[in-house]
């Protein structure tokens, strides 16, 4: 049998602006079977470690494989650092032996991961089996770094200079059992597909191509197990129980960061413009279109019914088929005519979905040249401007 705890820190603000912690001597927030302590201290989540943990972390300041370290911490960076030299010290390690001595943990035994999430925005999912259990820590903010992987590059690293920028999915995973080194690296890759997984759940977008996104350009993880434990696990892959847990515990503890920290949520993307924005498309782009139109041009009115229109689940519903035909097109997997002539037809059938009153002159405005997102554009434009349409319940 399955015992699952789930636990989300108290609703964050939402607005990516941090709240004042009102205890700069920390609120504790779990303690694992294992003896792991969660608190929030000091604009950071620290976890104090027991003696006999291994430790993986992707830090600056002792990452890669320890078996010495005594706490790992996720830092939020305030707003407004916007280059390493920025920080206390002039550079990401000597800002994260600030931060240590801060936090009152021993700067040569902590490993450290930075963010301009908020700490309160935290999500902590814990899920049990037969003895193990498996906890994740994660904030998430991706509305300014969202990226797919392959996606142009923002610099070159040079000489060990880099550019740092802000906006970051940081993930702890206390796992409590023994896992061999190479069993860590493999939880790695399991707790990254999770994030993954979340992100395609929400459709979150690249800030740097038309894809969806795959992660932030400066995600980290710290990865502890439990070197005393009975139980030693050699697998952490998708297959194992234990690849399970990692990722049930990273993606509802992902969704859930978002939704504290950014408002992505299912139902916040249950919009055509927001489906639209990743193609480079807003409200100034579809005014421009709709004036070209026939009907009479009323900004104030348009942009009103643009944004009621684009909650419509039906319309979002196509939005989303013909966004994916796109996708499948810049992916390789359909030639760009049949899926332009796929997503006419998809647009043709627009009106009667939508319960339109008076006929759409497609002749005049679908026009085969254009782009599949410029006839998706004028044919919406002309339903809002000239449609008269009728209520859809939001289902």
């Amino acid at each position: 049998m399955v015992e699952d705890l789930e636990k989300a820190l108290p609703a964050g603000t939402g607005s990516g602006e941090c709240s004042p912690l009102e205890d700069e001597e920390g609120v504790m927030l779990l303690e694992t079977s294992g003896g792991e302590k969660v608190y929030r201290r000091s604009g950071s989540i620290v976890v104090i470690l027991p003696e006999g943990r291994s430790t993986l972390t992707t830090s600056w300041v002792n990452g890669g494989y320890r078996e010495d370290l005594q706490a790992v911490f996720n830092h939020h960076v305030p707003r407004g650092k916007h280059s390493a030299e920025d920080l206390e010290g002039g550079s990401v390690p000597a800002y994260l032996e600030f931060i240590s001595n801060k936090l009152g943990v021993d700067p040569e035994k902590s490993s450290g991961l930075l963010t301009a999430a908020c700490m309160e925005n935290a999500a902590i999912v814990t899920r049990s089996f037969r003895g193990v259990e498996v906890t994740a820590i994660v904030t998430g903010g991706i509305e300014v770094n969202g990226g797919r992987v392959g996606d142009p590059a923002s610099y070159y690293q040079e000489n060990g200079a880099y550019q740092y920028i802000q906006g970051t999915i940081n993930t702890i995973l206390l796992i409590g059992a023994n896992l061999p080194p190479y069993s860590m690296t493999r939880a790695i890759v399991t707790a990254s597909e999770a994030k993954t997984a979340a992100l395609q759940q929400l459709v979150a977008p690249s800030r740097h191509s038309n894809g969806i996104a795959t992660g932030s350009g400066t995600d980290m993880i710290a990865i502890v197990a439990d070197r005393t434990s009975t139980i030693t696990l050699t697998d952490a892959g998708k297959h194992s129980k234990l690849g399970e847990m990692i990722g049930r515990c990273v993606l509802e503890a992902t969704l859930r960061a978002l939704e504290l920290q950014s408002d992505l949520t299912p139902l916040s993307q249950r919009d055509m413009m927001v489906r639209l924005d990743r193609f480079g498309v807003d409200e100034a782009m579809y005014w421009k279109a709709a004036s070209r139109l026939e009907g009479q041009n009323r900004k104030a009115a348009f942009l009103k019914e643009l944004r009621e229109f684009s909650k419509n689940p039906s319309l979002v519903s196509t939005t989303a088929a013909v966004l994916h035909i796109l996708d499948e097109i810049s992916w390789g997997l359909i030639p760009e005519t049949a899926g332009k002539k796929a997503a006419a037809s998809i647009m043709k059938g627009l009106p009667d979905l939508l319960g339109c009153a008076v006929d759409l002159p497609f002749d005049e405005i679908l026009d085969e040249k254009n782009s599949i997102v410029d006839n998706w554009i004028n044919i919406t434009a002309w339903l809002i401007k000239n449609g008269k349409l009728s209520a859809v319940p939001d289902r």
